[in-house]
């Protein structure tokens, strides 16, 4: 298998997980202080919406590589 269809394959997987949840939620922790034996931390939860469109366009673009990325002249 070459770096190609990998690709393809890579851009179809996160299309079909794109349209199934739509967005993911990540944790950033932003401040961190030690005060005396206490230990402080803020952590900003951050959620990212993915467009149908996004997930869409990795899917076609994914198949067009698989199904023509691969051809030799």
């Amino acid at each position: 298998m070459n770096a190609v269809k990998i690709a393809a394959l890579g851009l179809i997987v996160a299309g079909i997980l794109g349209l199934a949840y739509g967005s993911f939620t990540y944790t950033q922790e932003t401040h961190e202080t030690t005060l005396g034996p206490f230990k402080f931390s803020v952590r900003d939860r951050e959620t990212v919406n993915v467009p149908v469109w996004a997930g869409i366009a990795a899917i076609v673009i994914g198949g067009g590589l698989l199904v023509f990325g691969g051809k030799k002249n």
